[in-house]
Formats: structure tokens, sequence, C-alpha cells
């Protein structure tokens, strides 16, 4: 990276993983442009990390409507002429969606629309800004509900999971293309990787039945070591806390 502090992209950044992920990039010393599409909650969000003496623009961005998606790029090239991360946390789950024999195509879609195209509109649209930098790093937001590897071990507890149509494969698909983008910018330096938080308490996992422990900021950590990875880094990777997930 150059001189001048590291200039940051976190989608979905105005609660949750992602807010965390902002949060701790800013505390880390960078510029951390928080992208959200509610401008309320966006500007609660800046307002908070602003408070905590943390460097943080407001920008507003819905990663499903590509005319948003091009105006938040513009206002990043014209704020800074570059952008050295990119986080793509920003993901729904489409919970009511049933089971593949069962789901409802139009709310599929509407996940893969997220999940899946809205990373590529956002990632096309910041590529230019990418190229601009010493060293780019994207991190695309994953699960490990997207390992098919977990999901078809039997000694693995997601193995056992209720069959759900929409968001594993999403990121499922969304890490095979994790592959594809890390395949195609490599040898400009950019590294591009998928993390897997595991599931916090929050807004998110709010619904499912179970205890969870972690927290938001735990389930940052393995995006922002990603996001800030040195030189001769891994790329076209799926980590978490504990290392490479199996695909």
């Amino acid at each position: 990276m150059n001189g001048s502090s590291p200039i940051a992209l976190v989608t979905g950044a105005n609660k949750g993983i992602g807010f965390e992920i902002a949060r701790q990039l800013a505390a880390g010393g960078m510029t951390v442009v928080l992208a959200a599409r509610d401008p309320q909650r966006r500007d609660q969000a800046t307002a908070a990390l602003r408070s905590a003496g943390l460097a943080v623009r407001p920008v507003t961005l819905d990663v499903t409507i590509p005319a948003s998606v091009q105006a938040a790029a513009e206002q990043v090239g014209a704020d800074f002429g570059r952008l050295d991360v990119l986080v793509n946390n920003a993901g729904i789950s489409g919970s009511g969606t049933g089971s593949p024999g069962t789901a409802n195509l139009d709310a599929v879609r509407a996940v893969f629309d997220t999940n899946v195209f809205g990373v590529m509109r956002v990632t096309n649209a910041m590529l230019p800004l990418l190229k601009r930098s010493a060293a780019g790093r994207i991190v695309n937001v994953s699960s490990g509900v997207g390992s098919m590897g977990y999901m078809t071990n039997p000694d693995h507890y997601m193995s056992r999971l209720p069959a759900v149509a929409a968001y594993p494969a999403s990121k499922a698909a969304l890490n095979a293309l994790t592959v594809q983008y890390a395949k195609e910018l490599g040898p400009l330096g950019i590294l591009v990787n998928a993390a897997a938080p595991g599931a916090c308490a929050t807004d998110f996992t709010r619904n499912l039945s179970m205890t969870i422990s972690r927290t938001a900021a735990d389930g940052a950590a393995i995006a922002v070591k990603l996001a800030t990875l040195g030189p001769g880094g891994p790329t076209g990777g799926f980590f978490d806390d504990n290392g490479p997930v199996p695909w």
C-alpha cells in the first residue's frame, strides 16, 4: 500500500459482522468507507465509529441496484482515487425460501442476487480503483454452510442440518466465484479470499434454535486478517479462525 492510510470499503457495514469489520479495519489505521443501503442506519453506524475517533466515510450502496453500485464507486474514486481493500460482506439469509424440493424460486433468486451477483456488481465496479492500489485485497464474507466438505461429512454437525435451497448454495457459489477472481487478479497482485466468520450472536442468527456465544467482533476477525494480508499471502482460499476450510 502507498504512503497514505489504506482505503477500505465494507458493504453491509451498518450492523453485525460488517460493522465490526469496519471498526477493526479503522482501528488498525485504515480509512473505511462504510457502505449500507439504509441511509439512516448507515449514518448511525458512521457516527458511532467517528465518536471513537475512527476515520470513517459513509456511502449509500445497495448491491442489488447497478446505479447505486456505480454511484458508490464514483464517489470512492472522487474522494480517494483508489481502493486498497474491498470487503464484500452484504448478504441475506433468505429465511423461508424452503428446501430444494419446495423452494420459492423467486426468493432463491433474491438470495443469489445479493449474495453472488451483488458481489460481482460491487467487485467489478471497484476493480479500476483496486488496480490502482499497490496491494489490493478482496475479501468475500462466506459461511461454513457453503462448504460441501462440511455438508457431506457425517462427522460434522453441518451434515445434519435441514436441507435449505438458497443460502448454502449461494455461499458455495460465492466460494467458487472467489477462486475465479483470484485466478484473474493474481497476476496483478490483488489477493482474493473467502472468509467463514462462524455463527455469531447477531440479528442474522436471531431465529436459529441454538445458543451462540461468539460475538460479531469474533466473527469479523478472519475477514480483517484476510483484508490485511502482507505480500505473498494466500489467494483463492477459504478460511476461518482455524485456517483453511474444505470446499
